[in-house]
């Protein structure tokens, strides 16, 4: 039987979930009037329904008909859930009303997070106010408290009023860069600003609901038990995200460590963590599994169980998307009849993404789908490779074929958005797993004996060793040579191909089906043919590149493989900004840096030459007008671009972040008036360009 009938006849959600998410990308990247795919819906609805009323003989010969409306109908699903769930599309966004003089009444979705030097926290917009009309408003923003004494005592729920002017979340525009404007407003996020205490009014009233302030409670408790039990804050922020997801203590080292050594799902709490508690659940409540009259009440137990946890764990989308999938699990597991787990996770793939289609682009979602269906396709066949007499070596072994399996399907997609590959994953997973098995199970059972401090005490003490010895073990292999393979950089297209490539080998062995390997043969040398020619076109690229990063001055000149960087010292060193702002760069261009450096304001590049005006500059007079390809201005220099005409034919003038804003506006007029291009990164992003 071909594979594909097989999905289709073993697992007919699939027959929906695909359909469904082509309607969400569909509807994400080509947007279609939302009247439009009503008419479709409804058309094929009709259809559908006319068909059903036909003899049993026209419906057999004409099957493909209910394929063809199925998949239309639920294409159209997933388009209108998307265009739905789009804060956009909601004739209540504030957004339409909003204007410069607009005053704002919001709420505090959450309790102020704290920065260095500020307070951040997610707010609701509950009413816009434009003069003497008043609308009651939907949407949500950003929002920087500067750190003082009134802005302290903010917390969920509280409700203030400013009038202000908004500033829209923008990417920072430089190739290869996180889409964070997108990020935001899959959240429904659109606007930020940054509030004083004077710019601001706290109103008495507050909008809090029972289950947020239930679990802020929740939460409030468990980090005091776990503040108060392990005493050392590097363990205790370590087992804050490993029990609850609170990453606010995190210390941001330790964090890059586990990151780098492919051990960041501990700390991510996601199906790790519940995977945990199901398994132990269905060890505990097994005997009742054997009786068919106590099925259900397994399924309950379990269930309310994994609920709870996602509850008290803060309600974290990542954890309630796990949440569900396990919720499927249980239920498929406990019915009589033999269930397939492959259509199980399809469905709560489905039952997901209809609650909200933009989880299709959430990392966890992607990895966790990934990681549950390689397990389940692979850790037998790993496993099975060696045998151990010993039961506790056997244990260990297990669990390390679980890790191999899971790496399968997820390695693609964590290339895909990390960009590298940590190769000693396995020594760390073989550790870090079963030892934050036990800390997590530890944790809990602090939680639950907290009231009895003796036992408490002796408990956070025996977490803290652990955690100590798990953090060092991270730390020890993070340092070992070749310990993170980087700049690995995958398009859409070669990740799919790499996947294909893995799913078809993997067919071939499992199934000892020839076609598995004629196909993976296949995908894998049409990954190597885009691979060579990226590779091919990265080693004759020329490229000017003038970043876009808010107060400094970041330039780089590509050649080839290798790039010549032109800006602040600060931007040369590891750490958060060149990390953001230029390392997905270069990892997209495939480059390195290079030894050589560029000196002087003028740089000829074969036939281009770049004036770089970064300080106040004099020429001397010549009969002769220079031609200047590219003018970057950089920092604060004093500049009339009419009197630098005098002495220079310039084609194209570009400001950089690091120039005050009130100066662009002059030199954009002068450079309008002669007709000359202007480009300010903070507006338009990264100015890229190919120099021949």
């Amino acid at each position: 039987m071909l594979p594909v009938i097989y999905l289709w006849k073993k697992i007919p959600f699939l027959r929906l979930l695909f359909p469904l998410i082509a309607g969400i990308l569909l509807q994400w990247h080509c947007p279609i009037e939302l009247f439009i795919w009503h008419s479709i819906l409804l058309f094929f609805s009709v259809i559908l329904s006319i068909f059903f009323l036909l003899p049993l003989f026209h419906k057999f010969r004409s099957s493909w008909i209910t394929g063809l409306c199925i998949t239309v109908i639920f294409i159209s699903v997933g388009a209108i859930l998307t265009w739905h769930n789009t804060i956009k599309n909601d004739p209540s966004w504030f957004g339409f009303n909003l204007k410069q003089e607009s005053t704002l009444i919001v709420s505090l979705a959450e309790n102020p997070i704290e920065k260095t030097k500020s307070l951040k926290a997610i707010a609701h917009v509950l009413f816009l106010k434009n003069d003497t009309k008043s609308y009651s408003v939907k949407g949500k923003m950003i929002i920087y408290f500067k750190k003082d004494s009134l802005s302290l005592v903010l917390k969920y729920g509280s409700v203030i009023a400013f009038r202000k002017p908004l500033q829209e979340i923008k990417n920072s525009g430089n190739p290869g860069g996180f889409d964070y404007k997108r990020y935001c407003l899959f959240g429904g996020i659109t606007h930020q600003l940054y509030l004083k205490s004077d710019e601001m009014v706290i109103l008495p009233q507050k909008n809090e609901t029972a289950l947020g302030n239930f679990l802020l409670t929740i939460q409030a408790k468990v980090l005091q038990i776990i503040r108060t039990n392990i005493t050392s804050a590097k363990e205790a922020g370590l087992a804050e995200a490993l029990l609850i997801g609170y990453k606010n203590d995190l210390d941001k080292t330790l964090v890059q460590s586990y990151s780098n050594t492919g051990v960041v799902h501990i700390i991510a709490i996601s199906g790790l963590h519940l995977g945990i508690i199901y398994w132990l659940l269905t060890l505990a409540l097994n005997p009742l599994k054997k009786r068919k009259q106590f099925r259900f009440l397994y399924a309950l137990l379990i269930i309310s169980s994994l609920w709870i946890f996602s509850l008290l764990a803060g309600g974290q989308p990542s954890i309630t998307r796990a949440a569900v999938m396990f919720t499927c699990i249980a239920i498929g597991d406990s019915l009589s009849r033999k269930t397939n787990i492959y259509n199980t996770l399809a469905i709560s793939a489905f039952l997901l993404l209809l609650y909200n289609p933009y989880w299709l682009w959430d990392v966890g979602f992607q990895l966790s789908y990934a990681a549950v269906l390689s397990i389940i396709l692979f850790v037998q066949p790993i496993y099975h490779w060696f045998y151990f007499k010993n039961k506790l070596v056997d244990y260990f072994w297990k669990l390390n074929a679980v890790t191999l399996a899971a790496q399968l399907l997820t390695t693609p997609v964590s290339l895909y958005h990390f960009h590298q590959f940590p190769n000693y994953f396995l020594i760390t997973n073989f550790i870090a797993v079963p030892l934050s098995t036990l800390i997590l199970i530890g944790e809990i059972l602090l939680c639950i004996v907290s009231f009895i401090k003796p036992l408490a005490l002796i408990i956070g003490q025996a977490l803290t060793k652990m955690i100590w010895f798990l953090n060092t073990h991270i730390e020890k292999t993070e340092l070992l040579p070749f310990s993170l393979w980087e700049s690995i950089y995958l398009t859409i297209p070669q990740t799919f191909l790499l996947l294909f490539t893995i799913a078809a080998m993997a067919y071939w062995l499992l199934e000892k089906d020839r076609r598995g390997l004629q196909f993976g043969i296949i995908t894998f040398f049409c990954l190597i043919f885009l691979r060579t020619i990226s590779f091919t076109k990265a080693n004759d690229s020329k490229k000017l590149i003038v970043y876009n990063v808010p107060q400094h001055k970041a330039i780089d000149i590509i050649e080839g493989r290798k790039y010549f960087f032109i800006g602040d010292e600060e931007l040369r060193k590891e750490g958060f900004l060149r990390n953001f702002h230029l390392k997905p760069s270069r990892i997209q261009q495939r480059v390195s840096a290079s030894d050589f450096h560029f000196s002087g304001n003028l740089i000829q590049l074969g036939s281009k030459k770049i004036m770089l005006y970064d300080q106040n500059l004099t020429f001397p007079k010549s009969a002769i007008k220079p031609s200047i390809d590219f003018l970057i201005i950089s920092k604060n220099p004093t500049l009339y671009i009419k009197n630098l005409l005098k002495q220079f034919n310039i084609k194209q003038v570009i400001a950089d972040g690091s120039v005050p804003e009130w100066k662009v506006k002059f030199w954009k007029a002068d450079c309008d008036a002669e007709k000359i291009p202007f480009f300010y990164t903070i507006e338009k992003g990264a100015y890229i360009t190919n120099i021949y």
